[in-house]
């Protein structure tokens, strides 16, 4: 099936986002490790986080987590230090996303795991037990989710976790949201110096829990109103200023692309609220930006400035080639496909100098079962006659509703090739 994409005159609505996958995620791991009753509120209704619902309630003998990285990471941890054997799998990409550096640590602190087809990758047979913790070395520079995975089960380790990280340290932010969600549970983990975490043998102790908007999910939303007319203006519910969210950098990134953040509507501190998002016309005439910190915006951003035809060299984007799939090539090939020439330096870094070729005719958005290029690219359709988009549901991993929501707003999508 495909979604052909067309853009209305004018952008004006408000907003209902869903709710945060990457809180939701932790929050589940946590609140299970906890021992708690009631689940969180507000939790994520994608895909993402329906798996991992689905797994730690019924805790089935095989636990099929579909495409959700995310879920793999957080549950092969969970599953380590907990009572029962498990076979942890996936789609067909999930089985060739690299895992071996989360196995091995945990297997340093005792684990059971073991590779049930090709070694370093799922699915794996996890047999959990009572670990002891103390410390471990793990690189800095893989996935955060990793280092989230590892931090999380500290607490319930007998002698809990000194965890050293070397060499660059990426996406910090959302190990510090882990960290702080974690103290929200009661535990003691804590940076002790620039590369050291200590997480204390002190367990979770259960407790009602209120999760956040995505803000990922409210990038594609900034990147509208860059693209849309000047008047176009944008409401966006269930955000908190100040958020612990590492993709709440968006903010920043796009007022340097003309939109103004505009906060409203709060009942207090560390209370969700609204955000009025307006374009004021003034952007940068070529952006370079660090993604370390922040790589599911990457996306977005590069498909935004190609839109507005803003020359930009992007770097920190090393973790783009293992997510969902290869985003430094999926982005290349697609743009490629509308005209705009990027090149890649070593895999870590995308450039545009303003290169342009022939686009094809009649493009077609291949979206490589990634949600977020569909996310991405849709709203493209705001420069352009019209977007076609190629599978264009796998946006149910992050934002389920995002169609019919793009629709309030006045886009006109048609479906084609549907048999």
């Amino acid at each position: 099936m495909q979604y052909d994409i067309t853009a209305p005159s004018r952008l004006n609505l408000t907003v209902n986002l869903p709710s945060s996958k990457s809180v939701s995620n932790r929050a589940l791991i946590i609140h299970a490790l906890s021992g708690g009753v009631t689940l969180p509120e507000n939790l994520s209704d994608c895909d993402d986080t329906r798996v991992m619902i689905d797994a730690l309630t019924a805790m089935p003998d095989v636990i099929d987590i579909g495409a959700a990285g995310t879920a793999m990471r957080f549950l092969t941890a969970y599953l380590a230090v907990t009572p029962g054997r498990h076979t942890l799998t996936g789609t067909e990409r999930m089985r060739h996303r690299p895992i071996g550096v989360l196995v091995d640590a945990l297997r340093r602190l005792g684990a059971d795991i073991d590779y049930v087809g090709e070694e370093g990758f799922p699915p794996l047979l996890v047999n959990g037990r009572p670990l002891q913790g103390g410390p471990l070395e793990i690189a800095g520079n893989v996935s955060s989710q990793y280092i989230s995975a590892l931090l999380m089960v500290g607490p319930v380790l007998r002698h809990g976790l000194t965890l050293r990280l070397t060499g660059d340290v990426i996406s910090r932010p959302y190990i510090d949201m882990t960290l702080w969600m974690m103290g929200e549970f009661g535990a003691e983990a804590k940076w002790t110096d620039a590369n050291t975490i200590e997480v204390s043998p002190r367990p979770y102790a259960p407790r009602p829990y209120y999760i956040e908007n995505d803000w990922s999910s409210a990038s594609y939303w900034y990147e509208m109103v860059a693209l849309g007319p000047r008047d176009s203006e944008v409401t966006l519910t269930g955000l908190m200023d100040g958020s612990k969210q590492g993709d709440s950098s968006v903010r920043y990134i796009f007022s340097l692309l003309g939109v103004k953040t505009e906060f409203t509507g709060s009942a207090g501190p560390g209370c969700p609220s609204t955000v009025k998002l307006t374009n004021n016309g003034r952007c940068v005439p070529r952006l370079e930006y660090d993604f370390i910190n922040s790589p599911d915006l990457a996306q977005t951003v590069v498909a935004c400035c190609t839109a507005m035809g803003v020359p930009f060299h992007f770097t920190g984007l090393q973790t783009l080639k293992i997510k969902e799939t290869d985003r430094i090539e999926a982005l290349k090939a697609e743009l490629l496909k509308l005209g705009y020439v990027l090149r890649d330096v070593d895999g870590r870094e995308l450039v545009w100098d303003g290169s342009r070729c022939e686009p094809q005719p009649a493009p077609v958005i291949e979206t490589y079962d990634d949600h977020r290029m569909a996310l991405a690219f849709a709203p493209m359709a705001l420069r352009r006659e019209r977007m076609t988009i190629d599978n264009p549901m796998v946006v149910t991993k992050s934002y389920p509703h995002y169609w019919e929501d793009l629709s309030k707003a006045g886009m006109e999508i048609k479906v084609k090739n549907e048999e």
